[in-house]
């Protein structure tokens, strides 16, 4: 009789092809992080925003390309954002960290986006995340997350953002979620938004799994436009 398999991580039972010798669930809270250089905090709308190794945490910790803090919890920026409700974390990396928040004027859910606290220490990137910011908030596209507003807090630059009740193409992927009708589906959409952004002259120059949001209808949303043009120049201004 052949031996039951069963996931190293919650102990339940496994297909014999099953990825990385783990369970979907265990999949989805790990992340799938190939490729990825670190783990991914799961969760709605969670985009894995870079890899690096760990580095410093806190408002002073100085950013270089090869570094990664540890995003703040959730009631540590309360004092920074008097006009949201914090909810929760659902992803952090190499270029931030990104929780859920609502804006209760507004009475809506939003994804607050928090950039690696170090850029602050390039005195020339003010005007640089200015510049960008509001280019990037001219976009508006179906596909496109919107950014509905920017600015910095203390030591935080950050991107008040659509959020999107989903799951990032990473995830999907792991989980064994994506049929190949709903793949299909997936890849116009992707190749309309990138090319509004083109004629728009916006790059992305980071497309990946983590990077593309999938709504509970199917709908994509593509994430982060420019950013990582943004940070590179940061980091290597701090070197």
């Amino acid at each position: 009789m052949a031996e039951t398999l069963r996931c190293p991580e919650c102990g339940a039972d496994l297909a014999a092809d099953a990825p990385e010798g783990l369970c979907p669930e265990c999949l989805l809270r790990q992340g799938l992080c190939r490729g990825t250089g670190g783990p991914l905090t799961t969760g709605p709308a969670a985009a894995e925003t870079g890899s690096g190794t760990p580095g410093g945490a806190g408002p002073t910790a100085h950013f270089t390309a090869s570094s990664r803090f540890v995003p703040p919890e959730p009631r540590e920026l309360a004092r920074h954002f008097p006009q949201l409700e914090i909810l929760e974390l659902l992803g952090s990396g190499g270029m931030g960290a990104v929780y859920q928040a609502r804006q209760p004027a507004l009475d809506r859910l939003v994804a607050l986006k928090i950039l690696p606290p170090g850029v602050a220490h390039d005195p020339s990137f003010a005007e640089r995340f200015t510049r960008e910011a509001r280019v990037l908030a001219r976009l508006s596209h179906q596909h496109i997350v919107n950014v509905h507003d920017f600015g910095w807090a203390g030591d935080l630059y950050y991107f008040i953002m659509e959020f999107v009740d989903g799951m990032n193409l990473r995830q999907l992927i792991a989980a064994g979620r994506l049929e190949p009708s709903a793949a299909l589906a997936i890849v116009p959409q992707i190749c309309e938004a990138l090319q509004y952004a083109h004629d728009e002259g916006i790059m992305h120059r980071d497309i990946k799994p983590e990077n593309i949001l999938i709504d509970k209808k199917g709908r994509v949303k593509i994430v982060d436009f420019g950013l990582a043009k943004l940070l590179r120049r940061a980091a290597l201004a701090g070197e």
